[in-house]
């Protein structure tokens, strides 16, 4: 009789219907994944059920593969032994058959990696006895392995990771743990879910009495060398059984090398850069089809990765002592040496960090760590936040240690300057200026002009959004003072830029104006068209405060010319955010609409930038009386403003939820249901009871007041005040209008007109 069954099952349901339905119909089934992953577990699971209790009675049989040599003769044996057969020593399959076509059975043939590994001494043997045995019409073979080299006969069940709800279940359960922790929750998402790690991690605390914190605190210091228990089940013997089987052996020496640096990185390695990292394996892709196949790591979103407790166990100790992992960061620190700006070759390249980001981040929050001293790391690292500004700016953990390196270290005010670069474009403008104020100090000391020009350009972008106009235009005469004593007009250009800017800030329009003309008086080379269109948008925005609105077109259709020839998406958004601005302010709705939309198309990978475009269509939609869009606008704006901490953002999207929310309850108050109605966007979600009660409230009310009053309850049934098509939305509407005599003017999609 095979083991007894698990006491408690969490979240497996699905995955233990499905082979159950499976085993009923005599269907042979594979359960394939990762050690540790609770493929036993489900297999039990199964032998033990109600129905395939019903279905087989004792003609249930479970067989360990581990507990006998990988030979064709001991599977015999072991098969005869185990389903009563009672033939001694078979050579093959032949003797057995009577026996085992004679009645209906299901067999568990458990961690029959150890029997399946195809480089196994008589892995060809073996594997064929087993595809004989799942084609057997009276049999259901039910294998559970680490290995997919399973009979194609057999149906394929890939085992997950637990749902976070499932693995807090299991642990708490083993815990004892009677109320919900957020200590114990976080423990769980780091674990990502793995259900031996949830156990064994859960065992220990309860074993040791551990308080959560206390096990928190051990589990940080200690992390995968406390997956152990008293009874010495640990996940090291799990993964050390993956790598002494034999088609992890015939991988080659490099292969346990190769599998470290795939458990260092936290989001594995890129398929498409195998090649790149590892130029000296002419097999790499072999090694790494391996890996997947031993279920030491799996395929996700084009990287090979592999679950959290297992990159513990396997990423080196000492990343300075793993040469191949030093080959594999100097090859990440020369890509990510180049200088970026969107008006310069090679720029686009530059993109890889867009999908690479959190390994970068990784690789230097090491080794700015254990390598703190190295002038290299600290330049990669400035060079690293110039590339999430460009192409994905968000907060880094690297901040904390670039403001914790020493003053006099030679890369601090870089690192300072790129790190405050990287705020300013996440919207937190105040500690951008103070971290350019702090590396000012440090060049003004060290005596470098055309550095502290540079910080000085930088801090003018961060007063202008903070609103220091004064000290902006002192420090942007202070760089341009600078630039025209070295005769470089490149320079004068930046700053010329800059003064206008403020000047626009402070009304002082024709200052602004006189300005910003200069730069095209400049006759800057053709590879710095870049200023000049910039020039062309802020005369532009300038015309446009002035209410020369024909010389404001002229000049952004001149600077989007420009733009649009060399594809530069960050000026091409400034450049539509102003034409939206501009057509707003003009009251032509729907032109302001169409280059909020084209803003938002090249806010690229840049979320402050989406979020103020986001504010400004939501505000053109209030205007059009589409006011379920503009909520719908400005809450995205706000989830964006929030993940990136700009309390600005947060403020301004509260006060354009604010003033939906007014003008909404303005026109149900005044019975303006017309306007109430078209407002809403049509729906496509709902809750049926409750649409059906309110509908027939409205359409029975007494008068139009009350009408409208059932129809606000009917629109709070619904997500987002949506309403369903499938509900006939139309006829109702209909019905509606004619008793309540209130004119409608709706907007539908054209697959509903």
């Amino acid at each position: 009789m095979p083991p007894p069954a698990p006491k408690a099952c969490f979240g497996r349901d699905d995955l233990i219907d499905e082979a159950i339905t499976l085993a009923e119909s005599l269907t042979s089934v594979a359960l394939i994944g990762v050690g540790g992953i609770g493929k036993t577990f489900i297999a039990l699971t199964v032998l033990h059920h109600d129905r395939v209790k019903q279905r087989f009675g004792e003609n249930r049989r479970f067989i360990r593969c581990d507990k006998f040599p990988a030979t064709l003769s001991h599977l015999l044996n072991r098969l005869s032994k185990a389903t009563g057969a009672g033939i001694d020593n078979p050579e093959d399959l032949t003797p057995l058959l009577p026996f085992l076509t004679s009645k209906e059975m299901i067999i568990v043939l458990d961690n029959a990696e150890s029997i399946l590994d195809p480089e196994g001494t008589e892995a060809g043997e073996i594997y064929d006895l087993v595809e004989e045995l799942s084609e057997l019409p009276t049999l259901c073979l039910c294998i559970t392995s680490r290995i997919s080299t399973i009979p194609h006969e057999c149906k394929t069940i890939e085992v997950p990771v637990l749902s976070m709800d499932a693995a807090c279940q299991a642990f708490y359960h083993i815990y004892k743990l009677e109320k919900e922790s957020d200590l114990a929750n976080d423990i769980v998402e780091q674990l990502e879910f793995h259900p031996l790690s949830i156990t064994l991690l859960a065992t220990v605390g309860h074993q040791n009495k551990w308080r959560m914190e206390q096990l928190k605190r051990e589990w940080e210091k200690r992390r995968t060398r406390m997956l152990q228990t008293r009874h010495k089940k640990s996940l090291a013997a799990v993964i050390e059984l993956s790598l002494t089987s034999p088609m992890f052996q015939e991988l080659g020496p490099d292969a346990r090398r190769l599998l470290g640096v795939v458990a260092f990185f936290p989001q594995g390695v890129d398929e498409n850069n195998i090649d790149w990292l590892f130029p000296t394996f002419s097999n790499g892709m072999d090694i790494f089809d391996g890996f997947c196949v031993l279920s030491l790591t799996s395929r996700s979103n084009g990287f090979i990765t592999m679950l959290a407790p297992l990159r513990d166990y396997l990423s080196p100790e000492d990343p300075k002592l793993s040469p191949l992992l030093c080959v594999v960061k100097e090859r990440y620190f020369v890509r990510m040496s180049v200088y970026l700006h969107p008006t310069k070759p090679g720029f686009k390249e530059t993109r890889w960090i867009i999908s690479e980001d959190t390994n970068a981040e990784h690789l230097l929050n090491v080794f700015t760590t254990i390598d703190a001293n190295s002038d290299e790391v600290w330049r990669t690292c400035a060079r690293f936040t110039e590339h999430l500004r460009w192409h994905k700016p968000r907060p880094t953990l690297l901040g904390p240690k670039i403001e914790g390196l020493s003053d006099k270290h030679c890369r601090k005010s870089e690192c300072l300057v790129s790190l405050a670069a990287l705020l300013i474009s996440t919207g937190n403008h105040k500690e951008g200026e103070r971290l350019l104020n702090h590396a000012l100090k440090l060049e003004r000391e060290r005596g470098s002009d055309i550095i502290v020009a540079e910080v000085l350009r930088r801090l003018c972008d961060a007063n202008r959004h903070t609103g220091l106009y004064d000290q902006g235009v002192e420090r942007a005469r202070e760089g341009l003072e600078i630039y025209e004593r070295l005769g470089n007009t490149v320079g004068q250009a930046l700053f010329l830029i800059q003064l206008a800017l403020f000047f626009q800030a402070q009304e002082q329009l024709d200052a602004a104006e006189e300005a910003a003309s200069r730069v095209i008086s400049l006759h800057l080379e053709t590879d710095n068209q870049s200023l000049v269109c910039e020039s062309h948008k802020v005369l532009g925005d300038i015309y446009r405060s002035k209410g020369e609105i024909e010389k404001a077109i002229h000049h952004l259709e001149a600077a989007l010319g420009i733009a649009s020839s060399f594809d530069w998406h960050a000026q091409l958004f400034e450049i539509h955010l102003t034409l939206t601005m501009l057509f707003f302010g003009e009251g032509r709705l729907e032109n302001a609409h169409v280059h909020a939309e084209h803003a938002k198309l090249h806010a690229v990978n840049n979320p402050y930038n989406l979020g103020k475009a986001m504010m400004l269509q939501g505000k053109i939609l209030c205007g059009q009386h589409r006011l379920g869009e503009a909520r719908s606008e400005a809450l995205r704006a706000a989830d964006i403003f929030e993940k990136l901490g700009s309390s600005w953002g947060m403020r301004v999207s509260g006060k354009l939820l604010e003033d939906i929310q007014k003008r909404r309850d303005g026109l149900v108050a005044s019975g303006q249901l017309g306007e109430f109605l078209h407002m809403m966007p049509l729906p496509d979600a709902f809750v049926s009871n409750l649409w059906s009660r309110n509908r027939m409230k409205a359409l029975t009310a007494s008068n139009s007041r009350n009408a409208t009053s059932r129809y606000s309850d009917l629109s709070h049934t619904v997500r987002h005040n949506v309403l369903p098509y499938n509900c006939g939305p139309p006829m109702f509407l209909l019905l509606f209008i004619s008793f309540t005599h209130t004119p409608v003017h709706l907007r539908c999609p054209p697959a509903h007109r």
